[in-house]
């Protein structure tokens, strides 16, 4: 294959060329094969895939350097369009979480930076003044017995007791329904005193 004739037909991996569908040119007159794509005719659409325009190279040049977008938009509807912002309203499909913590909802955000910020902002760790180390783990189980992250193991068994006493059926006339924040409380206080900052 000749240089000259190689530049005549461009690769279709850049230039979208579609060959052999059999189509012919839309442009009227034209007999050459409708190999290139163009965004679908108006209204042409029953609600199944696109009708979309079909020609060949030459035309479907010229239909790119004359097409226009916001054609038959008024000004307010232009404006609309041309925002900063102009499409992140728009809530995309959810992805699956499968346990790992949700991403914020794009639409809470007026500014998508915002929102991929907030995705994965993580607070500043505590730190206790002794320099012993706290997993997350027991951070978590510090914020479930209130406690702060500079408690001793005076303080983490006297607070556990509080707790017992105030959730604990036996202290509330049989009264069940804390049973749930008790057990997350006897939960939290067996890691946290086996935990290498409360030796």
């Amino acid at each position: 294959m000749a240089d000259g004739e190689r530049k005549a037909r461009p690769s279709p991996r850049f230039h979208g060329r579609v060959e052999g569908a059999g189509r012919a040119c839309m442009e009227p007159g034209c007999v050459e094969p409708g190999e290139f794509r163009a965004p679908p005719l108006e209204g042409a659409s029953d609600g199944g895939p696109p009708n979309f325009r079909w020609y060949c190279l030459d035309h479907v040049r010229a239909f790119n350097a004359r097409y226009n977008y916001f054609n038959g938009m008024t000004a307010d509807e232009i404006h609309h369009a041309q925002r900063p912002l102009a499409g992140w309203e728009r809530e995309t499909r959810a992805f699956a979480t499968a346990g790992g913590d949700r991403a914020p909802r794009w639409s809470d955000f007026s500014d998508p930076l915002d929102a991929i910020a907030a995705r994965f902002r993580r607070e500043v760790a505590p730190e206790r003044s002794d320099g012993k180390p706290l997993s997350g783990q027991d951070r978590e189980s510090l914020r479930v017995l209130g406690l702060a992250a500079d408690a001793d193991r005076t303080g983490l068994r006297k607070r556990y007791s509080d707790l017992v006493r105030r959730y604990h059926p036996d202290r509330n006339g049989g009264d069940r329904s804390h049973e749930a924040i008790l057990q997350k409380v006897i939960a939290a206080y067996q890691q946290l005193r086996q935990a290498p900052a409360f030796m």
